[in-house]
């Protein structure tokens, strides 16, 4: 393949501090059902807004600092009494109540009532972002009685009651059928909750960009979340989904999964699309992942810990035609984890870091900084799950040591100076070099880093369909 470019014109990530709904993550639900006083050590557990806020990976997340500087700040980041704000140069941590009122303007079915006070309360305030008008803002033109909510969320109803994390009852999702498992209200939250996320990060990219909805031609969603019914759990599109609230009217897309691995497949196809010229402009979308919320809380209160897990992400990237400026991804650079290949980690990291490096004639050194799986580690580390980043970065070292390039002895410096600490939400999908992203491209685009290599893992087996597991790499670098 010749060198093929594609411009990354740029990357936004969103964040929603979302400590209501922690119950209803995955983990906690199941506990809760086990053990009903769990539910009160979870909500005894939980952060404030400004706490989630001022947390310095949520931060990073977001571009207020760079994941460089946090190898200098002491550990642990919860005790950090760090400034909070709301925007960060790559997107911004949108509070409960807010979110809540976009899951709503997300909602076409009526699956989800707000009490007529909140419901005019977050309709103000969305109208009063940036990133909002009127027109998008119908569905939420008229609560419902706080009575006929109560009315809704009875002990039998299958439905899902919404509270702010005082306490107060706000709203409940409705079940949107009496059988069909794939339409009960856990999994509508569930959906609602990754469209809203996968809305605002497009709306931020779009806005900050200044780039017109309606000439997006492509959406690719590369979410976990599966939308269907029970003929077809999975069908989707959300991407179009998103696309309509977005007011992206010329848009036409689909879905693309692959487990964590998601967002970099939907990257190298939609830069292909691009470079084929089949379209001009694709947009990859990927929304949160609710079941994940609160996934490690036990190790978190068992260390006297908050539960840090209580924000739901997304991300949006933009993919153009290649135009002399800015940052690039190399369509020759692309590595791949071939069904042969066998699940060990060492010969994933070879198929998706060597062996690109040697078709391309570069050396490990010559990478400024890999962009693996960065999940933060003061959420998986009290749960027994280890630093994920730190044992990514020392495969990549050692298998630099045994090329030859580097000494056993630089391993530690090695995986500091081209790795970083790990900073994102441990969403699947989110957490999988994407995070990354944005910083990527300003520091590409500034002359400060030659290039950036974003290799993500998926574990396929986790469907009990396979035992494979899967990867896909590339390499983004400045144009020109």
């Amino acid at each position: 393949m010749s060198t093929g470019r594609v411009k990354i014109s740029g990357a936004r990530n969103f964040l929603a501090h979302t400590p209501g709904f922690v119950r209803y993550g995955s983990k906690p639900t199941r506990e809760i059902e086990a053990n009903p006083a769990a539910e009160a050590e979870i909500l005894a557990g939980l952060r404030s807004y400004e706490q989630a806020a001022a947390y310095l990976p949520n931060i990073a997340y977001l571009g207020g600092v760079s994941p460089d500087d946090m190898w200098d700040s002491e550990q642990p980041w919860f005790n950090e009494n760090g400034v909070h704000a709301r925007r960060h140069p790559y997107g911004e941590m949108m509070p409960e109540d807010e979110f809540i009122g976009v899951m709503k303007a997300s909602d076409d079915f009526d699956l989800l009532w707000l009490e007529e006070e909140f419901n005019d309360e977050v309709r103000q305030k969305l109208a009063d972002h940036p990133y909002w008008s009127e027109d998008d803002l119908g569905n939420l033109d008229k609560g419902v009685p706080l009575d006929q909510i109560k009315d809704q969320v009875g002990p039998s109803s299958g439905n899902l009651p919404l509270y702010r994390q005082d306490g107060q009852l706000i709203g409940v999702v409705n079940r949107a059928h009496d059988l069909d498992a794939s339409l009960f209200a856990d999994v509508l939250l569930e959906n609602l909750a990754t469209k809203a996320a996968a809305v605002m990060a497009v709306k931020t990219l779009l806005g900050d960009l200044d780039v017109e909805p309606g000439s997006i031609p492509y959406i690719i969603n590369c979410g976990e979340e599966a939308v269907g019914d029970r003929y077809q759990r999975g069908g989707g599109n959300l991407a179009k989904a998103v696309g309509e609230l977005c007011g992206c009217v010329a848009a036409t897309g689909s879905d693309v999964k692959a487990f964590c691995c998601g967002p970099n497949h939907a990257i190298a196809i939609g830069a292909s699309l691009v470079y084929s010229g089949l379209f001009e402009r694709v947009l990859v979308v990927g929304g949160c992942s609710l079941a994940k919320l609160g996934m490690k809380y036990q190790g978190h209160l068992n260390n006297e810990m908050p539960i840090i897990e209580d924000v739901l992400a997304g991300s949006a990237i933009l993919l153009e035609k290649q135009d002399g400026s800015g940052a690039v991804i190399r369509l020759d650079s692309i590595g791949v984890h071939p069904v042969g290949a066998g699940s060990a980690q060492a010969k994933i990291m070879e198929e998706l870091v060597s062996k690109p490096l040697a078709k391309l004639g570069l050396r490990f050194q010559d990478v400024d900084k890999y962009a693996t799986e960065l999940h933060n580690p003061e959420v998986t580390e009290p749960s027994g799950s280890g630093n994920v980043p730190q044992l990514n970065y020392n495969l990549i070292a050692a298998l630099a040591v045994r090329s030859g390039q580097i000494e056993r002895s630089e391993m530690p410096a090695f995986a500091r100076q081209h790795g970083m600490p790990g900073f994102a939400p441990t969403q699947g999908h989110i957490a999988s070099a994407i995070p990354f992203l944005p910083h990527a491209i300003e520091e590409v685009s500034k002359g400060n880093m030659n290039r950036v290599m974003f290799l993500a893992k998926g574990s396929l087996f986790l469907g009990r369909m396979t035992q494979l597991s899967d990867g896909l790499s590339f390499i983004v670098e400045a144009d020109g």
